[in-house]
């Protein structure tokens, strides 16, 4: 598109900070370490993981970039930055998790499919940009519709970013209108994070953020926006990110039996130990993440050190000095909560944590129960091992 061009290799990727985990070099896929996560409430941009299916688009003259809403629509339109720029500023704090959060462990049960994402394929930002809600109004559709008037229902996003899965073509996906249109939905076309113009690697100049959803949804390098009467029929709507029970495998798979996934169920990790550590005998603090879909608050988040016989209720935080309490208006209710509590180890043990939304759906123990062969929604217990000790292993 005129301004904003996805490049054939990846010789101009922009750099990226020296302390992330890469899982793939092209496209550039990597999560910093989950220490880091537990520093701040919000994510350092540099820190934030990198989900890429291709080179890193390059943004060549701005002034001529723009977005085409098109489709079941009566006033389709080209949109600038200055034209986008001009509609009210929001300021959301969400967090982004890719479906793909915790493959790696999940992989250990049986081989799954996909980038091998340790606990930090997530991250929590202050977005900056214009409700979609308000960009959708500027061509006629009011807010809280559910169609527009030639059967439109959905919204898909189409990005500038090339990828194979599309054997060439455009990243792609869709959203219901209902929730496009809903100013309470938060739905972003964000071009600041964490008070800065985004990054390349984060969707510079325009992307879209989807609160409270998988992060295959949130497009970046936005393109153009189409009205469409069904979900997009994109490789990532259709082809992947859906959730198959334990029973199905690669050789009796039917992709159209099940629904794109949207909103991520409820999630925590422990952060402030990797998967093995050595402890003096004693206390040990917990720190960690813990976030649901959909809006949901985090109303627990409980920590145990006997397999889940006895658990320690951890404190729960977003903004220091700011009480959080679940679901309500003075908390982000599109973020992770950060959690800590200190426990008890005399003993070699694993320490597991597990988190409870608003709606007290809570994380299942075991990984095998919820397997599946994409290895997404990995939301089991999270354990780490202590083995008690005064020297290093």
């Amino acid at each position: 598109m005129p301004g904003l061009t996805a490049p054939s290799d990846y010789s101009q990727d922009p750099p990226r900070h020296p302390c992330l985990r890469i899982n793939s070099k092209q496209p550039f896929n990597a999560e910093p370490p989950r220490s880091a996560l537990i520093n701040s409430y919000v994510t350092p941009v540099d820190l934030f993981y990198k989900r890429n299916h291709g080179p890193i688009p390059i943004v060549d003259d701005i002034e001529r970039y723009s977005v085409t809403i098109s489709g079941l629509v009566e006033d389709p339109r080209k949109l600038s930055m200055k034209d986008i720029r001009m509609l009210p500023k929001y300021d959301v704090t969400a967090t982004l998790q890719c479906a793909g959060n915790r493959r790696t462990a999940m992989s250990k049960t049986r081989k799954v499919k996909g980038v091998g994402w340790d606990v930090s394929a997530i991250g929590n930002a202050v977005w900056g940009g214009a409700k979609l809600a308000d960009v959708l109004a500027l061509i006629g559709i009011p807010k809280l519709a559910s169609s527009t008037k030639t059967g439109g229902r959905h919204v898909e996003f189409v990005s500038v970013d090339k990828c194979k899965e599309e054997n060439g073509g455009p990243y792609k996906a869709s959203i219901p209108l209902i929730q496009a249109t809903n100013p309470e939905a938060d739905v972003l076309l964000a071009y600041e994070m964490n008070g800065e113009t985004l990054n390349r690697d984060h969707g510079y100049p325009l992307r879209v953020v989807v609160p409270g959803v998988i992060g295959a949804r949130s497009v970046k390098w936005l393109d153009s926006i189409n009205i469409i009467a069904d979900e997009c029929q994109g490789f990532f709507m259709q082809k992947d990110y859906k959730m198959f029970p334990p029973s199905v495998d690669w050789d009796n798979i039917n992709w159209s039996t099940r629904r794109p996934q949207m909103d991520f169920p409820v999630q925590s990790a422990i952060c402030s130990l990797e998967d093995v550590n050595v402890v003096r005998p004693g206390k040990v603090p917990v720190r960690g993440y813990a976030v649901s879909g959909g809006g949901r608050g985090i109303e627990r988040v409980d920590v145990s050190v006997d397999g889940g016989k006895t658990w320690v209720e951890a404190t729960r935080y977003q903004k220091i000095g700011t009480p959080y309490i679940s679901d309500d208006a003075s908390s982000d209710k599109w973020a992770w909560v950060l959690f800590e509590a200190t426990v008890d180890v005399p003993n070699n043990t694993e320490i597991v944590a597990k988190a409870v939304d608003s709606a007290a759906n809570v994380q299942p123990q075991n990984v095998e129960s919820i397997w599946n062969l994409r290895g997404i929604l990995n939301t089991s217990w999270h354990g780490v091992q202590v083995r008690v000790g005064h020297s290093n292993m």
